[in-house]
């Protein structure tokens, strides 16, 4: 009753379209739950994401959660995660993804989950990593490890907005590192980040698991642009 009460002066509000979350409802109301745009790519091995890799690097699957479309719903939630001081957001929706992967024979075998890292300057800035917010998520539901001191940013990048693939790439390939090797040797690796869109980032953090011995790298996302 308390609750409900400081709910009626101070009302949670749903951070995708912005209504009033009901008593029942947590993070992100129930109607957006049902029409966010699923991708449904966890469920097939062959998909525009997995397609990315092709020819650059040898991932095991890959797959978003929402299709990711600007001015919609998914864009709204993804900036209040990451800009909103909202880190409850990506904690809930790996909850829910977590579920699903489990469903895929792709992913149900993770071993170790590891968020793309952010340099520790603009983690402390942002508050949070919101890769990692949905790492936990992740972890929480397959009852699988996450780790976020194994694979880390060496140094600062600029915004990859804009951007070229090309331009993407060279931003990106020289700059994570994995100070505990043997964290990873033989393992099979589900690498998480927020959005892909040329795949630039999660290929350099690829490449650096597998020169560091991780048996197979698995690949899950937030969101990524419709193809």
């Amino acid at each position: 009753m308390v609750r409900d009460f400081i709910h009626l002066f101070y009302p949670r509000i749903c951070p995708s379209c912005g209504d009033a979350l009901r008593s029942h409802e947590r993070v992100i109301c129930l109607t957006c739950r049902l029409s966010l745009p699923q991708t449904g790519f966890h469920l097939q091995s062959d998909n525009p994401i997995s397609r990315l890799f092709w020819g650059r690097i040898p991932i095991h699957s890959a797959t978003a959660m929402y299709f990711f479309r600007k001015s919609g719903y998914v864009q709204e939630l993804l900036h209040q995660l990451k800009y909103g001081k909202q880190p409850d957001i990506g904690i809930e929706l790996g909850r829910w993804y977590g579920n699903d992967l489990l469903q895929s024979t792709e992913y149900r075998n993770t071993e170790l989950i590891l968020p793309v890292p952010l340099h520790p300057r603009k983690q402390l800035q942002r508050g949070y990593n919101q890769s990692e917010m949905f790492s936990r998520g992740l972890s929480e539901t397959m009852a699988c490890p996450c780790s976020t001191d194994v694979l880390v940013k060496q140094s600062e990048t600029e915004t990859q907005t804009r951007k070229s693939r090309f331009r993407r790439w060279e931003n990106v390939r020289e700059v994570f590192a994995i100070p505990q090797p043997e964290a990873i040797h033989n393992k099979r690796i589900l690498l998480v980040d927020d959005v892909i869109t040329t795949g630039a980032t999660i290929e350099a953090c690829a490449r650096m698991l597998f020169q560091h011995g991780a048996s197979t790298v698995r690949v899950a996302s937030i969101a990524a642009p419709v193809f």
